[in-house]
């Protein structure tokens, strides 16, 4: 029996540069044992990482007018929960010069998480825990002084780097 192809998808590092560096991530008020969580989301039929990790950034957290910098990595874990394949690949933004540092946002779009309360924010980098499914993995790929506290070195990194 063979198995499913992977899901397709992406996941956004925004990056806000000053007044000192900090990442987009947001938290689910209505399933806080979701974890807290950077843009991400499926990549459609023809659609390339860079278009996609704009529209799930813009979609999940209200964000407009950040800029693709550069593909990180692409990480073959399987989802967490169900096991299904899943290839996702991590992009760095940078984010708008200007903007709040935290606010709330209606999901849009027509995936799963429409409608969904997210509570987004920028977190000082490096970040003081680690984030949901290891998504925080690939940071140290940016800038290794950005790993969470407390990443474990043994966390496992099926990741082929794009750098």
């Amino acid at each position: 029996m063979t198995s499913p192809p992977p899901r397709v998808r992406v996941a956004a590092y925004v990056i806000r540069r000053h007044p000192s560096p900090a990442l987009l991530v947001f938290d689910q008020p209505a399933f806080p044992e979701a974890g807290t969580q950077v843009p991400a989301g499926g990549v459609a039929p023809g659609e390339d990482p860079e278009r996609a990790v704009l529209r799930e950034v813009a979609e999940e957290t209200g964000l407009r007018g950040a800029r693709v910098v550069r593909r990180i990595a692409v990480d073959g874990r399987p989802h967490p929960e169900t096991g299904q394949p899943r290839l996702t690949t991590y992009l760095l933004l940078d984010a708008p010069p200007d903007g709040p540092a935290e606010w709330e946002h209606r999901v849009r779009g027509d995936g799963g998480d429409a409608g969904m309360r997210f509570v987004c924010r920028f977190a000082p980098l490096p970040l003081a825990y680690p984030l949901a499914d290891a998504q925080d993995a690939h940071l140290r790929r940016v800038d290794p002084r950005w790993a969470a506290s407390g990443e474990a070195a043994g966390r496992p990194d099926e990741a082929c780097p794009l750098s």
